[in-house]
């Protein structure tokens, strides 16, 4: 007894081609979308070609020149001159050496005080004459850093306070004046301070009298350049000295006790 098979239909390319029908043919990946690139634009195309790069760096166009140029010219001597115009650091900083020497200079004598070089005040003396006496101090084996810079605070806030009072709306002498000429009419105390390293501490008479001098030096310097900076402050002159000589009696305080 024969059995039947179902033969499936056998169907020929219409090409021709006797390749396997089963085999799967090879795709090859189809080229990224490239956006078409305008024929105008405002930011030149640069090509990585050698023989180009070296015909555009002969001849560079386009917005980019002026940059090029200026940057050459920065970069081939122009950074030097610049340097050699600028000021000192010094004088960046508002530290004038020969301008503090001058201020210090007059104070070296209280009947001759120029008081045109105090016109301009800064704090670069007093913070200077500041460090000295606390280095004095420390020699003599006392640390008051932070005593006398409040005492310097406070009494440029008194002279200030009392000045105003009495001049009423005539005074025109600013807290930063103040603090300037309360600094550097410290160099008496400041010298005082050194003498007293010398001088032995059974001498009570000899101390106190030598501080009594540097107490009139410095009392009589901040007084004249207060009266002759502010406007109003000759016919109070007696309370302005006043205050001054209280204000050099407690740095003179500090030093011979």
């Amino acid at each position: 007894m024969t059995k039947d098979f179902a033969i499936p239909p056998v169907v020929f390319p219409s090409g021709g081609s006797t390749s396997n029908p089963n085999v799967q043919q090879r795709r090859f990946p189809a080229a990224p979308f490239q956006p078409p690139r305008p024929s105008s634009s405002a930011i030149p195309f640069m090509s990585f070609d050698i023989g180009s790069a070296a015909a555009s760096s002969a001849a560079p166009a386009g917005p980019f020149t002026g940059t090029l140029n200026s940057s050459a010219s920065f970069g081939g001597g122009g950074g030097s001159s610049s340097f050699e115009d600028e000021e000192p650091l010094l004088d960046e900083l508002g530290i004038h050496p020969d301008q503090i020497w001058k201020k210090t200079r007059s104070i070296l004598n209280p009947f001759r005080i120029n008081q045109t070089v105090h016109h301009d005040s800064d704090l670069s003396g007093p913070i200077f004459l500041y460090l000295a006496l606390c280095l004095f101090q420390l020699l003599a084996g006392k640390i008051q850093f932070g005593v006398i810079l409040g005492w310097i605070v406070v009494s440029s806030i008194f002279l200030y306070a009392v000045f105003n009072m009495l001049a009423g709306r005539n005074g025109n002498l600013n807290l930063h004046t103040c603090t300037s000429l309360v600094g550097y009419c410290l160099l008496p105390v400041v010298i005082l301070s050194a003498v007293s390293l010398f001088v032995p501490q059974g001498a009570g008479a000899v101390r106190f009298a030598v501080a009594g001098v540097f107490v009139l030096w410095s009392t009589r310097a901040c007084s004249a350049l207060v009266v002759s900076l502010a406007d109003g402050g000759e016919e109070h002159r007696g309370l302005i000295s006043y205050a001054c000589f209280l204000i050099y009696t407690l740095f003179s305080l500090l030093v011979i006790f």
